[in-house]
């Protein structure tokens, strides 16, 4: 349906997963994309795929939480591609530990990869973004934000910090034709949703199929998290800023 056809979008952890399924889902919805990771090899591999699909694609290497390396990243895609319309705020880990054997280490790893990044991702495209007269920002918070979850007191922490993000920055830039919402996944069928389930498995924490099933319906794929993505993305939502879109199969709604 060509959604976002003439417009350049970013991805963020953007070379597996929901990031990946995002950016071809925005790519075949008429948009440039520009994959940013530290995943060298599925970057480059995913843009490759998108090449010789017809698409217009660029990777650039970053580790988000590196002030440095998210600049020169962003240059290297507005230089490639040109002025950034669309932000996908993707990339996220995880720790999945008892909360009193955890460190001060884990503490700032999560926050330095879950948040920071998007303050600086932010940072850089935003300026480029307003001169271009507008754009969309999305960010990938979670359920954990609002669901607290046994062992993951520190992930918890940092997704919350992400619905507010959001939020904050859809109401200074709203005046300047920026919308910047929340897209919360449950559990999603990813490298990243199964070592939660693994994790969790290990700690005693039921996230069993059946669990699963009871609290979601099944299990998300990272396509629903991508379509959910592009519609903040997209001229559809127009009027839509500063809202957490929860893409959970109903967990939130029980």
């Amino acid at each position: 349906m060509d959604r976002l056809k003439g417009k350049t979008a970013i991805i963020s952890g953007g070379a597996t997963g929901m990031g990946a399924a995002a950016a071809r889902l925005f790519a075949a919805e008429g948009a440039t994309v520009g994959v940013i990771d530290r995943n060298v090899a599925a970057g480059e591999a995913l843009v490759a795929e998108l090449k010789a699909a017809g698409h217009k694609a660029h990777f650039a290497k970053a580790d988000v939480s590196s002030k440095a390396e998210v600049e020169a990243a962003v240059a290297s895609v507005t230089k490639a591609l040109g002025p950034v319309n669309v932000l996908f705020n993707h990339a996220g880990t995880i720790v999945i530990k008892p909360f009193l054997e955890t460190e001060e280490s884990d503490w700032d790893f999560l926050f330095d990869v879950n948040v920071k990044s998007m303050y600086l991702m932010t940072r850089a495209v935003l300026p480029g973004m307003i001169a271009a007269g507008g754009g969309s920002i999305v960010c990938t918070s979670s359920i954990s934000a609002v669901y607290a979850t046994p062992n993951e007191v520190l992930y918890d922490a940092t997704k919350g910090a992400c619905h507010m993000f959001a939020r904050a920055i859809a109401v200074e830039f709203r005046d300047k034709g920026i919308r910047c919402n929340a897209v919360c996944p449950g559990f999603i069928e990813t490298p990243h949703g199964m070592r939660e389930v693994e994790g969790l498995t290990k700690l005693g924490v039921d996230v069993s199929d059946a669990a699963i099933k009871a609290a979601q319906g099944r299990m998300g794929k990272p396509e629903d998290v991508a379509r959910a993505a592009l519609y903040l993305a997209s001229d559809d939502s127009d009027f839509v800023t500063g809202a957490q879109l929860f893409v959970d199969g109903g967990f939130s709604a029980v």
